[in-house]
């Protein structure tokens, strides 16, 4: 009897005196961040920038202070000027990233999904693609003569590129299985472009937006600095010409709350079309 309990004593499995936990090894993949995070950086930049502009580490005529720049900011914007010059270049530039967001995606899809157009036109995209755009605007008043056509264009082109290589890319990297299957339940070229293609591409696409978005911003205020009597760019050149530091810094502070708008409006955009992302 004795041996038989000691046969069964020995047979169940040894339990071990403490648990040990296991380390979550992708815990830093799930933290999450406060809502303040992301404003701490660039209130960090205002109080340094402050700070060595009171202390007289650097002069006032070289970089005035932040206070200073919304002070004169206050005083342009209760006399109409910043509204005025804002609106011009917020027209510019909304209508030319418009033109070209919207051509560089269809050409994009177009050269991603057939063969021939792609064997066709890319090359012609991939050569015009280097050429500085701004080295294209006294060609395009020439052609389009004096006025806002040239500023367009030249935005435009700016954004097609970065948005047509994008969405090409995208594209060219949809999984063949899917276009298959809807070939295979009947669907047409016109069907599976908008209901497999365009949905799976647009990451990438939103990815070529975003680079086009601060294309479009170094183009307005090269065309505004060179052929236009109103908008940032315009005010930027007037001002600097003037060695009026402040009130030029407060065309360039404008250009980045334009940017971080812009910027804020495709992610809100994105979130929208792409909720699994």
């Amino acid at each position: 009897m004795e041996q038989a309990q000691a046969q069964t004593k020995a047979s169940k499995p040894a339990v071990p005196a403490r648990r040990q936990m296991i380390r979550n090894r992708v815990a830093f993949l799930e933290n999450r961040t406060p809502a303040y995070a992301s404003a701490l950086g660039i209130v960090g930049i205002v109080l340094m920038w402050e700070a060595l502009c009171r202390t007289g580490v650097v002069p006032e005529l070289f970089l005035p202070s932040p206070s200073a720049i919304v002070t004169v900011g206050w005083g342009m914007l209760m006399t109409g000027e910043i509204l005025e010059n804002v609106l011009a270049s917020l027209f510019r530039i909304a209508a030319g990233y418009a033109l070209g967001s919207f051509a560089g995606i269809v050409i994009g899809l177009l050269l991603g999904f057939f063969r021939w157009v792609d064997s066709v036109l890319t090359p012609v995209v991939y050569s015009i693609y280097p050429i500085p755009k701004i080295a294209l605007l006294p060609l395009f008043i020439l052609w389009l003569g004096i006025g806002e056509m040239p500023k367009l264009t030249i935005i435009a082109l700016g954004v097609f590129f970065p948005v047509v290589i994008n969405t090409y890319a995208g594209v060219k990297n949809v999984d063949p299985i899917l276009i298959k299957a809807a070939v295979t339940f009947g669907s047409n070229h016109l069907s599976v472009i908008r209901k497999v293609t365009l949905p799976a591409s647009l990451p990438t696409i939103f990815a070529g937006l975003k680079l086009a978005a601060g294309n479009s911003l170094l183009l307005l205020v090269a065309a505004e600095m060179i052929a236009a009597d109103k908008g940032i760019g315009s005010m930027i050149l007037h001002y600097g010409n003037l060695m009026m530091t402040t009130n030029l810094m407060v065309g360039v502070l404008l250009l980045s709350l334009l940017g971080l708008v812009f910027n804020r409006s495709l992610e809100r955009l994105e979130r929208k079309l792409l909720p699994w992302k």
